[in-house]
């Protein structure tokens, strides 16, 4: 089982940054693939962003290529994204999300971010 908490999120304005984590419990955390997802008012939620736990590749939507970092810290426990040159389109629930195999099994509650123009 794995249980996460996103923290970050805010008001920022176009062409900002902000930073969300994401802390994870459990003492496996580090056998697991990390992932930031999204989902914008009356829309889908959409993948964002993805860091593996072998040996942390990553990988990102075309929409955020450039502009967004995913990282990750075993030892604590927690996975990052940095978002940079923020565009009032990325406003959404950020949520982050865990696999150990071929699904995403675990959630957050998630975060919300609103970039004004």
């Amino acid at each position: 089982q794995v249980q996460l908490v996103e923290s970050g999120g805010g008001l920022v304005q176009a062409g900002g940054s902000l930073r969300l984590s994401c802390a994870a419990s459990g003492r496996t955390f580090s056998r697991y693939t990390m992932a930031w997802f999204r989902q914008a008012p009356g829309k889908e939620r959409t993948f964002v962003a993805q860091i593996s736990w072998s040996d942390s590749s990553t990988y990102y939507a075309d929409s955020v290529k450039g502009r967004f970092t995913i990282s990750r810290n075993n030892p604590k426990n927690t996975v990052y994204l940095q978002m940079n040159s923020l565009k009032p389109e990325d406003t959404a629930v950020y949520y982050c999300a865990a696999r150990e195999y071929s699904s995403y099994d675990y959630w957050g509650q998630g975060t919300q971010v609103t970039v004004s123009s």
